[in-house]
């Protein structure tokens, strides 16, 4: 029974996100030697929540996904109540309120509620044929994200909440929407944006978005981060320096080098080569998730696997972009490589989600043609 079950995963997406996995693992025990010495702390959770997320990715992908139609009205209920509960009951971490303090490790509820507004999302939008190219498909699917993506910004954490809004833009248009409406919400966002500066940005965010403009403006305070990441990707050259000789690592210049500024390490103790091979790796991620779309009959299984494609891009694009100073420092983690157990948990149930569209993606063919 449970070689027949394995037979039916894609074989390839769950070897390469072992190796993505693997990876991570190696490079976060890489950060646990440091000029003060050694704390394999991070090292033993980080184990532990893999195993956690692989056996959740494995019951996943074992359930048949259309049932997900049935439970998304619990979900959304479930996630506003986490998220107000949070707002009350939650643990100040780095100045927001988005962690359950559960003793041996913090949960962070929103890495959690990006997969469940792509499974509402996707819902709705499979069922919505009639508002292709209408308005109405952006406003009523906007309705289902805004209250989630306001009680995240009370938090506040506007990291995961432009990775709420962008999973919702990206799943909207690529269903059919005029360009018109990409231009209305285009300048929704930037008076929001605007709005959001003067009433809601706290003093560090906006430090954030003026070094991003300016990297060179405060180098020792508000640009350190940024600028000692710049210097380890590139003192990486070809070879980099080794696993465990990286000088901006090991002696504790880059901040967050585990989370945040993980592919800084990547890039200066693996080089050139080593960010290459994973960046290759994400590519045959995508390149699995573009061949179950295509072979997937129904709409719901495609916009299943194209929700976990985008929040995967948005993950990647931002963080590597941050760590080489061409994006605002938002706190988005890099995908099976970065530190958290929230989050690498999270990515393992979206890739548990895409293999249950996998199994069963010719399936749904055949019982329509017996029906």
């Amino acid at each position: 029974m449970t070689l027949n079950f394995l037979k039916k995963l894609d074989i390839t997406l769950l070897a390469v996100v072992l190796i993505l996995i693997l990876l991570g693992l190696i490079i976060i025990f890489s950060t646990s030697y440091n000029s003060t010495g050694t704390d394999f702390l991070n090292f033993k959770k980080q184990v532990i929540f893999s195993v956690i997320g692989l056996v959740l990715m494995m019951f996943v992908s074992f359930f048949d996904y259309r049932a997900l139609k049935n439970w998304t009205g619990i979900f959304y209920v479930l996630v506003c109540f986490v998220l107000i509960a949070i707002l009350f009951l939650g643990t100040l971490i780095r100045g927001s309120m988005s962690w359950f303090d559960l003793g041996f490790f913090n949960v962070q509820p929103s890495e959690f509620v990006k997969i469940i507004m792509i499974i509402i999302l996707a819902k709705y939008l499979s069922e919505a044929k009639n508002y292709s190219n209408d308005f109405r498909k952006i406003i009523i699917s906007g309705i289902y994200v805004l209250l989630p993506t306001v009680l995240i910004i009370l938090q506040p954490d506007f990291g995961s909440a432009l990775v709420i809004l962008f999973i919702w833009i990206s799943m909207v248009f690529i269903t059919g929407t005029k360009m018109r409406y990409a231009v209305m919400i285009f300048i929704l966002g930037i008076i929001s944006l605007a709005a959001g500066w003067f009433y809601v940005f706290e003093d560090y965010q906006k430090d954030r978005i003026t070094t991003f403009v300016n990297p060179q403006s405060d180098l020792l305070g508000a640009g350190y981060n940024v600028n000692q990441s710049i210097i380890a990707v590139g003192s990486g050259n070809i070879w980099g320096k080794g696993l465990g000789y990286g000088s901006q690592s090991q002696l504790n210049f880059l901040p967050e080098k585990h989370t945040d500024f993980i592919f800084a390490v990547v890039a200066e103790e693996m080089g050139f080569i080593g960010a290459f091979f994973m960046l290759g790796l994400f590519a045959i991620v995508f390149y699995r998730f573009f061949k179950i779309v295509l072979e997937t009959q129904d709409n719901f299984g495609k916009l299943l696997v194209l929700g976990v494609a985008f929040t995967l891009i948005f993950h990647i694009s931002i963080n590597i972009g941050m760590n080489v100073g061409i994006m605002p420092v938002t706190g988005i983690p890099l995908p099976f490589i970065s530190y958290g157990g929230s989050s690498l948990i999270s990515f393992l149930i979206m890739i548990g989600i895409a293999q249950s569209v996998y199994m069963r993606r010719r399936r749904y063919k055949i019982e329509r043609e017996e029906e």
